[in-house]
């Protein structure tokens, strides 16, 4: 039997500041944030729920037309607050730019085409924007408990490697020659420079190489404050403050999937609360599917048959998610589980978003 994964108690324990949910996409992760934060802000916590992901089913399912880069509140009932908001990457990467530079030269960076792109669309920029965000909403001290709901993919971890990877790219022998001075890109646009870079300016034009090194050399004079941020933040994720929640439906990609995030927390010491088996069917009776199908056979009555059809397939679908499960618990046995049933009905208000946390949170 696998161990109760025992959310409820999770969410309320004043010691629990991070809940970060993550998962493949479409197993119901930005749902399960929203619910387990509504259920949080109504049990009394103060709470800040954070979506990466740009579908805008948060929102919705809150009875809001829209969330920003900033704190909104949520009309809740109980003793609590919650707020939400969605990461806008543009906004964030501006802030930070502001922050760490002079009026002058934020100005130039705005300004800056390859800045545009990169502050918009450039990979790894959406993960180093989240734990931006994240180590700012840490920093106000305003909420106790924070949750966020990660984009819908492997890449929802790359922002553990943020720090790292933007150390990587700034370290890189093309950027030290960028970095290397106003003259030292004047010689490369110009064409004094190895056959290498003649090809880089050739691919992307020279006005572009210009303006990727200009930008380069704005991040390297702001690098050490925003990547001291992003390992502070990256610590504070590995405290026992933290919880992440693997979230993923019964099916068999996402139980892979889960098991690739739950494999990855591992490696990097991150404290994991569990996983959160989303839109499960469980046996309804203790008839499964074997009688279900014999009875079939001496049935006549088109009602009966086709109730007893429906439990037959019930009961079949809830014997090949357990199989599934079952693989899953074999390979990680200590891992806590909880699994929520599948609604009748869709996750679009705040009734819902209640009733998906009842399940998440109740066995305690």
């Amino acid at each position: 039997m696998p161990l109760d994964l025992k959310m409820g108690a999770v969410l309320t324990d004043p010691a629990t500041r991070v809940v970060i949910c993550c998962g493949a996409g479409g197993v119901g992760k930005t749902t399960t944030a929203a619910a387990m934060a509504m259920y949080a802000a109504e049990q009394g916590r103060t709470v800040a729920v954070l979506t990466i992901d740009p579908a805008k089913r948060l929102a919705q399912s809150l009875g809001m037309s829209q969330l920003t880069n900033e704190p909104q509140p949520v009309p809740i009932d109980g003793k609590g607050t919650l707020d939400a908001m969605m990461l806008d990457m543009r906004r964030t990467f501006d802030e930070m730019v502001l922050e760490y530079s002079s009026p002058e030269r934020a100005e130039a960076i705005m300004e800056n085409a390859f800045y545009q792109t990169v502050a918009s669309s450039f990979s790894g920029t959406q993960e180093y924007m989240a734990m931006e965000k994240l180590g700012k909403l840490l920093e106000q001290e305003h909420w106790d408990l924070i949750v966020v709901d990660t984009p819908p993919s492997r890449n929802a971890l790359d922002f553990l490697d943020a720090p790292q990877r933007l150390g990587s790219f700034l370290s890189g022998r093309l950027m030290k020659v960028l970095v290397g001075g106003g003259r030292g890109v004047g010689r490369m646009v110009t064409g004094a420079m190895s056959l290498a870079m003649r090809g880089v300016s050739t691919i992307i034009g020279g006005d572009m190489l210009r303006d990727v090194a200009t930008f380069v050399q704005s991040l390297d004079s702001m690098f050490g404050g925003f990547q001291d941020r992003a390992l502070k933040t990256y610590e504070l994720l590995k405290q026992p403050g933290t919880q992440f929640a693997v979230v993923a439906a019964a099916e068999a990609d996402a139980l892979r999937e889960a098991a690739f995030f739950v494999d990855r927390l591992s490696e990097e010491t991150m404290p994991l609360a569990g996983l959160i088996l989303n839109r499960t069917h469980p046996n309804l009776t203790s008839i499964h599917e074997e009688a279900a199908l014999v009875a079939l056979e001496s049935v006549t009555d088109d009602l009966t048959r086709g109730v007893l059809q429906i439990h037959a397939d019930r009961a079949a679908t809830a014997k090949r998610e357990l199989h599934l499960l079952q693989r899953f618990t074999a390979a990680h046995p200590r891992v806590p589980i909880v699994g929520v049933p599948a609604l009748p009905f869709e996750v679009a208000d705040v009734t819902a978003l209640r009733a998906v946390a009842e399940q998440i949170t109740g066995r305690g």
